[in-house]
């Protein structure tokens, strides 16, 4: 039996997490300590009860979520509750990456990353563009 090529698999939960991993390694030094300090948190689909609370019916719907408080809302007085986490959920980044065919599935998941990271930041628009010029 032939073994298909390593591009025709679709990548593991594990690779997915290897790519942001990667992702964060290469942000400006700046964000690089704060970003790895965010749990990251792979799996194939978001949990029912989460998709349940943000109202969607549809598990394809959401690529990623920051789980946590802003840093521009945090407060030196507040007892951390747990750490903040970044969920990548692989299936539904898988399919965009399918849908778009136009894109390599660092990019995407580097992409889905920086927007949750944005949400830990409290990053504009500008800012999230200095570090993921994603439309170029």
């Amino acid at each position: 039996m032939n073994n298909p090529a390593p591009d025709a698999i679709a990548p593991s939960l594990s690779l997915i997490e290897q790519l942001a991993h990667d992702a964060i390694s290469t942000l400006p030094a700046p964000y690089r300590a704060a970003a790895s300090a965010i749990r990251l948190r792979v799996e194939d689909f978001a949990p029912d009860d989460l998709l349940e609370a943000m109202d969607l019916h549809d598990p394809f719907e959401l690529t990623g979520l920051y789980d946590g408080i802003p840093l521009t809302e945090k407060s030196v007085t507040d007892q951390p509750l747990g750490p903040d986490v970044i969920w990548l959920f692989r299936r539904p980044i898988l399919d965009e990456w399918a849908e778009r065919g136009d894109v390599a599935i660092g990019d995407l998941v580097t992409h889905v990353l920086i927007h949750e990271l944005a949400h830990h930041f409290g990053w504009t628009d500008d800012d999230i563009a200095k570090v993921d010029p994603w439309w170029e």
